[in-house]
């Protein structure tokens, strides 16, 4: 019976991770996936490889966080609730995406494991604090690190990665020497290189920073239980997103159905550099982040700081009531010319277009971030303090 319920619970800890594989490579290799740098099966086999190199180094930082130091006695992570834990997690991300919210798998998860923990009375207030600390403070950074990307330094930026596809392949291999090697196709130049390079980066740095953060979502319940070693989980959590890449992640490629993909390519990358960057500092100090979160707040920070470019620093504190930020605000560079130095401009130049986000939709992010670990928590913390099988 216990080994059939290992089975059982290995099982529902890959479909977790076969779902974030599906869900994460698209947002991670969308952007060069569509500018054509790479093809899907290559965006797939990279999304496998960064995952796993994320989870094996610091990834399991975040396991030991969330299953042995959340709570203060590891013996309620039995194989029950564990499959019960993970059960909660998958069924609060489908409340997610019926409302059409990507829902923060790492919340979702430390939800879910919370009331396991307050149902057993064997919670960590201290880490629960300090997790929850740095879920407020890490929007915060992303937005102000953003903002300031966006005033000052996305005009450079967008003149080194911008780029228009030129025909043929981007490299040849050079045969004419003892040892093969790889040159720009003639039809190439060095901004396209560049541009090329730095997208399909990104992308690998997106994936790692999944693999240190989301590798503790599919299999802490079953670590912290102690059926299952680091390693063996580790190891079947990257095979399941590996094959997620290559299954129902390329519709995900194909529609790039992330807010961060619909930015301007320039803006995607700074967005997706920021995040990646933040989540994977945190996973280093074991906390499980939100990527979603981050991300939502990198876009507001950059188009706000695009935005309040053409007006002085006194004007744009003012203006911090309703700041206007719009598409052309973080477009405004794409043809790589340098906007006049901040203040010089004329007021009447500062863009009026659609905003970039519709403040309500941002609020339904935002809400549904928060609304859907809770669901979790208090549907793990009524299941396992009033269902008798679990002998809380």
């Amino acid at each position: 019976m216990v080994e059939l319920l290992l089975v059982v619970g290995v099982l529902v800890a890959m479909f977790v991770a076969y779902n974030i594989g599906g869900s994460t490579t698209g947002p991670a290799f969308g952007p060069a996936v569509g500018a054509d740098a790479i093809s899907k099966t290559f965006a797939a086999a990279l999304m496998g490889v960064f995952f796993f190199l994320g989870a094996w180094t610091i990834g399991r930082n975040v396991v030991t966080k969330l299953g042995t130091e959340l709570v203060v006695d590891t013996g309620v992570f039995t194989l029950e609730t564990s499959i019960a834990v993970l059960f909660f997690i998958g069924v609060a991300l489908l409340l997610g995406n019926v409302f059409g919210v990507p829902a923060s798998t790492s919340m979702t998860a430390v939800g879910a494991i919370a009331g396991l923990a307050l149902a057993g009375g064997v919670l960590d207030t201290a880490v629960m604090g300090e997790i929850v600390t740095w879920w407020v403070v890490s929007p915060i950074i992303g937005f102000w690190v953003s903002l300031i990307i966006g005033r000052y330094l996305y005009a450079r930026l967008n003149r080194l990665v911008a780029m228009e596809r030129s025909t043929g392949p981007l490299l040849v291999v050079d045969r004419s020497g003892v040892v093969p090697v790889p040159r720009l196709h003639r039809t190439t130049n060095r901004r396209e290189f560049v541009g090329t390079v730095t997208v399909v980066a990104i992308g690998c740095l997106m994936a790692f920073s999944s693999g240190t953060s989301n590798i503790a979502n599919a299999v802490a319940p079953l670590v912290g239980s102690g059926e299952l070693a680091m390693n063996p989980a580790i190891a079947l959590g990257g095979i399941a997103v590996t094959i997620g890449a290559f299954t129902i992640a390329r519709r995900t490629m194909e529609t790039v159905g992330s807010d961060i993909t619909e930015l301007p390519l320039t803006a995607a990358i700074v967005v997706a550099a920021v995040s990646s960057t933040l989540v994977v500092l945190l996973s280093v100090l074991g906390i499980p982040a939100s990527f979603v979160i981050i991300a939502t707040m990198s876009i507001v920070g950059l188009g706000w700081g695009r935005a309040t470019r053409p007006i002085t620093a006194a004007d744009a504190v003012s203006a911090a009531r309703s700041p206007p930020v719009s598409v052309d605000a973080l477009a405004a560079d794409e043809e790589g010319e340098e906007l006049p130095p901040i203040g010089e401009e004329d007021p009447e130049d500062i863009p009026e277009a659609a905003s970039l986000f519709n403040p309500n939709t941002t609020a339904r992010v935002v809400l549904m971030q928060n609304v859907v670990p809770a669901v979790a928590t208090l549907g793990a913390y009524l299941t396992f303090r009033f269902v008798p099988i679990f002998g809380f």
